[in-house]
């Protein structure tokens, strides 16, 4: 199952603490490579990373698969299992396969893609970026299918090349069903599935509007969440599924049920979440670098906490920024030293003391706004950044903690 996002944006936090930066003392750290498990490699430059849920569907896979070989290579004895585990790791290589040609694609639209994740039900490809036109949704959401049915296809024909009743017929069938299936409900047209992402695509070329095609396919989403909660359980034992009416009860049904509760849940959950970063991406045009920015007073460094606070409370400031001699910018006083100096000291506390270096990254064009900020934030983490105009006359303070407070007032507006 595909789950593309914008997973490398910065997110709100709850300290006011700008991603990035240590806690205690607002410096910038080493931005941290993106993890989530084991990385196995860097297949396009692009990290690919075994979470560890995957351990534990490897193990449910082996055991599975292994009981159904027993009925038919009773032979084999307890090199099942050996065999269960390379059916279930060859599996997750199909599925690596399907992730690679999102990737694959992402990369030809030059869309950055932040990593791949194998992990519980299936894989993620996480692409930073929207794709800017429906075809380019559509190609990018239908090429992992589209590689699976094509696996499913090799498998078979190479199974024409094999005797059935063997143990290569016994792997090489079961790679082509696992991997039919993983196309055909990687098809189902609701988010966050890869048919989700295409229908999505459509209602957007007929519309005009990609959020209307969000909204559709993520409702959709939802009711295919419900049919998988309550239908799931009734098809395996009416039949369809291979059951019968009498394997009712027991462990096989609480198992079946549990198995449609996870299912449902991911794709609401998920469906749910495209809602939320869709809706965060129409707002994005609102954070504007100007609207959001503190207005500042400057300072020399040498001037005490308590005399520049003073100045700034006389301006109706709520920032400073240490200066030279001349006036040019040297640096920002951050929030969080202020608030961490007791007051009966601040007369004694010089400002320089309390300020952050600028550098390049932390200089701010007023106009900068939506995605371009946002972009602009990551690649300098800090806590304040100057917002300078076009002349390089200083604007304002921009503080993370304002940004962050404005991620969450639009996540936080009803959806459409």
């Amino acid at each position: 199952m595909d789950d593309s996002g914008d997973s490398g944006r910065p997110q709100p936090g709850a300290g006011g603490t700008a991603p990035g930066t240590d806690p205690d003392n607002g410096k910038p750290k080493r931005p941290a490579e993106p993890g989530g498990g084991l990385l196995m490699g860097r297949p396009f430059g692009v990290p690919v990373y075994v979470a560890p849920s995957w351990f534990v569907v490897a193990a449910l896979i082996t055991w599975v698969f292994g009981g159904q070989l027993d009925r038919v290579l009773p032979e084999l004895g307890a090199a099942r299992y050996l065999v269960a585990l390379f059916f279930a790791i060859a599996f997750y290589a199909s599925v690596l396969v399907h992730e690679l040609a999102h990737t694959v694609a992402a990369l030809r639209y030059k869309l950055p893609v932040r990593r791949i994740q194998l992990q519980f039900f299936g894989g993620v490809s996480e692409i930073e970026k929207e794709s800017e036109t429906p075809g380019r949704e559509f190609v990018l959401a239908f090429v992992g299918p589209l590689l699976s049915l094509v696996l499913g296809g090799v498998f078979y024909g190479a199974m024409q090349f094999v005797e059935p009743g063997t143990v290569p017929g016994v792997l090489l069938a079961g790679l082509m069903i696992s991997n039919l299936i993983v196309a055909a409900f990687n098809l189902l047209p609701g988010l966050p599935l890869d048919g989700g992402r295409m229908l999505r695509a459509i209602v957007w070329k007929i519309t005009g509007k990609p959020m209307s095609g969000t909204i559709a396919a993520a409702w959709v989403g939802r009711g295919l969440a419900v049919v998988v909660l309550v239908g799931l359980p009734l098809l395996t034992h009416t039949g369809a599924l291979g059951g019968t009416a009498q394997d009712i009860g027991g462990v096989e049904t609480v198992m079946d049920a549990l198995l449609a509760a996870i299912l449902a849940g991911i794709i609401w959950t998920g469906a749910g979440n495209s809602l939320r970063m869709a809706r965060l991406r129409e707002h994005l045009p609102d954070l504007r670098a100007r609207t959001l920015t503190r207005r500042a007073v400057p300072v020399e460094s040498a001037t005490p906490l308590s005399e520049a606070l003073r100045r700034a409370n006389e301006a109706g400031a709520r920032a400073l920024v240490v200066v030279d001699g001349q006036g040019s910018p040297k640096g920002v006083v951050r929030e969080a030293a202020i608030v961490g100096v007791p007051e009966h000291r601040r007369p004694w506390v010089a400002v320089s003391g309390l300020s952050q270096d600028l550098t390049d990254g932390m200089r701010i064009p007023a106009e900068l706004a939506g995605e371009a900020l946002l972009d602009r934030l990551k690649a300098t983490p800090a806590t304040e950044y100057l917002v300078v105009e076009e002349t390089g006359e200083i604007y304002g303070v921009l503080s993370t903690a304002d940004v962050e407070r404005a991620f969450v007032k639009a996540m936080a507006r009803p959806e459409a």
